[in-house]
């Protein structure tokens, strides 16, 4: 049989009659799709061919024992359809995907003429001062933070001036009146900022975190939609372009205030190089939380005590660091923090060091990178020293390694690039939407349909929503309705916590089955009460647990009827607070104690290795040394502890240390001299080392 319609074929080819010869019989003109298939799959790198081909490959499996080639096009149509629900209402969910006007999203706040002032400058210039001046005087108002650090502190700031403040976070919701009446003024985290209700005053807190992957959308939402007659911005002057845009979009004008740092700052000529350099005052930035370790406990080696700060610690743990460190009368002068001290803390720096550059980020797409810290970052961390409100009205700036001072000046020296787009994300409204037209969709396909077909304009994006999907996706098979699932999937967990993650996925198990999330349901599946932790695992589960309870105080808010026991989880929580607390203040011993686990935990498996010359333990025993003087190393220095170890390794055998150290008994030394015996007698051979082994003598010559 031949092929009679030759515009299905010459479809199929793309117009190309030269490639695909519509003369040929069926069985070869199959072929040629079949090759035709996998050449857009293989060797065309964009989604859509290879789309194409699995298409085409899939449709020809199922059609090669039809009559006419010109039945080919109903029947690959149907099968299209059949992969792709989507193009049969393509037209729809381009509309609900349609994200070119933002600003209309808002009629509450379009229906006003807002007044716009961006109060711009660098951090300690005294920008989010005046804007909270503002703020305090209006007859009504709304401050919004990127921390629960920041909405705490212009919360209390507020009552402190007789102004009655509520307070509004994700997990966290505090009224200020007896009788439960909302106050005219309200502190709160971005994300939860009302853009119904009116204000007089509306104040956005670190604008520049418009362009943020993750969060982004979360500014351009209070920005475009707070219905408040005045709006002060506070941020980054690299935002003022992109604010005023955007503002011009809206038929609003934009108030530039420009203010210079209260403070100067001074980049150092030098390095600290070495930990003996220390100074009262001090604050070494370190971007993870193995830095933080290996420096604490090089520090306190050395007699001097340190207050210690990063991302994963509760807030009150971090603001009882804080206040150690602040206080003049504690003997803690040193701290040591990741760059979570860029927002939300006052602290009394003088000296900012950088033990390093080099900072993991996630990009655009979702992927983990290793690069420099950009301007922006650098210039926001080094604010904090020196800052106008701290016994240091100086600041200075220097790194840890010599060589790492060049790049920091190369960074500092360069300017901010201007921000150029905002964030945008998905409403559970869109999403529904969707789901309307693709009812067999699960919700990361919803999504990932939804992104693909989205349109923007120049001055947005879509955040990245590959936090969303893997909850999607960890609780697909948990039959929940599709707002509620929305709603779990938006929960902010990290999702490097197996802990957290693990909860979510009960709670939202214990939802589906519609029974209630109790006080005691939650203790048992923590194990409540828990202990101050041993080591530094332990603590690090108790963050866990914390971020748990957050969760499900989060949760609690939005699912009233079923997590019902909020007030008592409150409760627990600070409990558990103070409990990290004294983890952290012992953060040396607990890594003393993590480190003599991890070479415990090594030498018990001795025994169950085959027996093997001195050597071979001698190596590993050097490996286990290393890894626990590696950020010692880093930093051009060996604690005490350890050059002990070095000198008696030097004066005694290894055998004889090991017993000393308790890490082997008189018992499995005899069994390892047996073992060694056995295979000595099993081999006839010697194996190579020492040069007596080398010679000829016995294997056992060495043993002690």
């Amino acid at each position: 049989m031949f092929c009679k319609n030759s515009s299905v074929a010459l479809f199929l080819n793309g117009g190309n009659s030269k490639v695909l010869n519509v003369t040929k019989p069926v069985t070869v003109l199959k072929l040629d799709f079949f090759f035709l298939g996998f050449f857009f799959f293989f060797f065309l790198d964009t989604r859509l061919y290879c789309i194409i081909g699995l298409m085409i490959a899939n449709f020809l499996k199922s059609v090669c024992l039809l009559g006419h080639v010109d039945d080919l096009f109903p029947f690959f149509l149907r099968h299209a359809k059949q992969i792709f629900p989507m193009l049969d209402c393509m037209d729809d969910l381009r509309k609900i995907s349609d994200l070119r006007l933002p600003p209309n999203w808002y009629p509450e706040a379009r229906a006003i003429q807002r007044k716009i002032v961006f109060h711009a400058g660098p951090t300690n210039s005294g920008k989010t001062h005046h804007a909270i001046q503002r703020y305090l005087a209006a007859k009504s108002g709304i401050y919004c933070g990127p921390l629960k650090l920041l909405a705490h502190e212009i919360f209390q700031k507020s009552n402190n001036a007789s102004v009655p403040c509520d307070l509004v976070t994700g997990e966290e919701r505090v009224l200020v009146d007896p009788e439960g009446k909302q106050a005219t003024h309200v502190a709160c985290t971005i994300e939860m900022c009302s853009v119904t209700t009116p204000y007089e005053v509306a104040v956005i807190d670190e604008i520049q975190m418009i362009k943020d992957p993750a969060r982004g959308w979360a500014w351009t939402r209070a920005l475009l939609g707070l219905s408040a007659e005045e709006v002060h911005i506070c941020g980054e002057a690299a935002a003022i372009d992109l604010v005023t845009e955007l503002m011009y979009s809206t038929g609003e004008e934009v108030e530039v205030r420009n203010y210079k740092r209260l403070t100067p700052i001074t980049v150092l000529d030098y390095a600290l190089e070495s930990l003996d350099n220390l100074r009262p005052g001090d604050c070494i930035v370190c971007f993870s939380k193995n830095d933080i370790y290996s420096v604490s406990r090089q520090i306190e080696a050395r007699g001097i005590e340190c207050a210690v700060i990063y991302g994963s610690l509760p807030p009150g743990t971090k603001l009882t660091q804080a206040k150690k460190f602040n206080d003049p009368d504690d003997p803690c002068k040193i701290l040591v923090a990741t760059d979570a001290i860029g927002m939300g803390l006052n602290l009394s720096i003088k000296r900012i060091i950088f033990n390093s550059l080099i900072k993991p980020s996630i990009n655009e797409k979702g992927e983990k990178e290793m690069d420099a810290i950009t301007t922006s970052q650098a210039l926001q961390i080094s604010g904090r020293a020196g800052r106008f409100s701290s016994v240091f009205k100086e600041g200075e700036v220097t790194t840890m390694h010599r060589d790492d001072l060049v790049l920091l000046k190369e960074i500092l020296n360069r300017s901010v690039p201007p921000i150029e787009t905002a964030g945008l994300h998905p409403t559970a409204e869109q999403i529904e939407m969707f789901a309307y037209h693709l009812p067999d969709a699960t919700l990361s396909n919803l999504m990932d349909i939804f992104v693909s077909l989205s349109q923007v304009d120049g001055l947005y994006f879509v955040c990245n929503v590959d936090d969303f999907k893997f909850l999607a996706d960890m609780i697909q098979h948990i039959p929940l309705n599709l707002r509620v699932r929305y709603v779990f999937c938006t929960a902010p967990i990290n999702k490097k916590q197996p802990f957290v993650c693990t909860s979510l996925l009960k709670f939202a198990r214990q939802f589906s089955r519609n029974e209630p999330l109790t006080f005691d349901w939650l203790c048992r599946h923590t194990n409540w009460p828990l202990v101050p932790p041993k080591n530094i695992k332990d603590l690090v589960h108790l963050e866990a647990v914390h971020d748990v309870f957050d969760l499900y105080l989060w949760l609690s808010y939005r699912f009233m009827d079923m997590f019902l026991d909020a007030s008592l989880v409150r409760d627990i929580q600070k409990e558990l607070d103070n409990i990290i607390q004294i983890g952290v203040r012992n953060i040396t011993r607990l890594i003393r104690a993590s480190e003599r686990t991890e070479v415990k935990d090594r030498m018990l498996n001795l025994e169950d290795l085959p027996a093997a010359n001195q050597e071979q333990f001698s190596s590993a025993t050097k490996v286990l040394g290393q890894k626990r003087i590696r950020g010692s190393k880093a930093l051009g220095y060996k604690p005490a502890e350890v050059q002990s170890n070095m000198k008696s390794h030097r004066q005694e055998s290894l055998a004889a240390r090991l017993v000393r150290e308790g890490l082997l008994s008189q018992e499995m030394l005899k069994q390892l001299e047996k073992e060694w015996q056995v295979h000595h007698n099993n081999n006839g051979n010697f194996p190579t080392g020492t040069k007596d082994d080398q010679n000829g003598s016995k294997g056992t010559g060495n043993k002690k």
